[in-house]
């Protein structure tokens, strides 16, 4: 079938790979003029997915119309914070009612304290939705390594049509109908990788950093069952699973945030090294301390990792704050 993916990005182009390898007719759209005639003209997109060859039949396009034309399904790709204008332009050039949107971004936008179904619904209220969420580095997905993910949806038939799109011998796709639970797992678990990467910058040492993904863990089931998710999906690919993987791997961006604010490196140098890389984190950790403030939950990771990114707290003060709150049952 026909699909278009919204992103250049290296998350969106690892899509690409993976839709086109499982023979569908794939559209890469990128805001980037430059970065797209270099697709086309050299198969790559070395400036967000180095090394990697494209599969031949996968075009790139800047228009939207162009890309979104005739597609069944259209995937999400564009970081959380500029996802609200790629749905406005797919608003005004949609491909009609019964296609499939498929968000592959994780965050919480800023401001509106949404998630991008929230986003989809409020502009796209024709669309059926999925979120596709789990521990998947574009890397490691783009030349076929095995990954096993999730993909929710309020419309069970929409989930399965994406779980057959996607999967292949190497892609592993689980249904839920979640939509919440995994969108919250998928956004949050950027904010206990900051976290987790402080704890490798300041070299906290193998205890230190179990508990703080073990304690991650149980502050994110918290918050997303106060906001409507099923605790078992915290202990699945988009809760246990991406934790892991986004908390370890030395392609997590976020964790590389952590990693160099723990080694005393400021912010403000460290966004500016990455170029147009987006470590979706670091917003996402301001848009969660305020949804928590806003639902009255407790959530002292997010909390800590606010007060160091945001108003300069000492972080090592951060983790003897975090170290000497009030004893408690573990299950509390």
């Amino acid at each position: 079938m026909k699909i278009a993916v919204l992103s250049d990005g290296a998350w969106g182009t690892a899509i690409a790979i993976l839709l086109r390898n499982n023979g569908n007719q794939i559209t890469l759209w990128g805001p980037f003029e430059d970065n797209v005639r270099e697709i086309n003209k050299t198969g790559r997109n070395d400036r967000f997915l180095k090394g990697v060859s494209l599969p031949d039949g996968l075009t790139a396009t800047t228009s939207m119309a162009d890309a979104v034309a005739g597609a069944r399904i259209v995937v999400l790709a564009a970081p959380t914070q500029f996802a609200r204008r790629c749905i406005e332009q797919l608003s005004d050039t949609g491909p009609g009612n019964d296609h499939i949107v498929v968000n592959v971004a994780k965050g919480i936008e800023l401001g509106t304290l949404m998630r991008i179904s929230e986003m989809c619904a409020d502009i796209l209220d024709d669309s059926r939705y999925a979120v596709l969420s789990g521990p998947s580095h574009a890397e490691e997905v783009a030349r076929g390594v095995p990954t096993a993910v999730v993909v929710a949806s309020t419309c069970p038939d929409a989930a399965r049509d994406v779980q057959a799109c996607f999967m292949n011998n190497v892609f592993r796709v689980y249904t839920s109908t979640d939509v919440v639970g995994v969108e919250l797992g998928g956004a949050l678990k950027n904010v206990y990788a900051i976290a987790a990467g402080i704890s490798d910058g300041m070299k906290l040492g193998d205890n230190a950093k179990a508990a703080l993904i073990t304690r991650g863990i149980a502050e994110l089931a918290r918050m997303g069952k106060a906001l409507g998710g099923k605790a078992t999906t915290f202990s699945g690919l988009s809760g246990v699973g991406d934790m892991i993987v986004t908390c370890s791997s030395g392609h997590s961006r976020n964790r590389f945030v952590g990693e160099q604010l723990g080694q005393g490196v400021a912010l403000k140098s460290i966004v500016a090294g990455m170029g147009m890389v987006v470590a979706e984190g670091i917003a996402t950790t301001s848009s969660a301390h305020d949804l928590a403030r806003k639902i009255g939950v407790d959530v002292p990771i997010i909390d800590e990792v606010y007060a160091g990114l945001y108003h300069g707290k000492d972080l090592r003060q951060g983790v003897r704050d975090l170290m000497t709150r009030k004893a408690r049952e573990e299950c509390d």
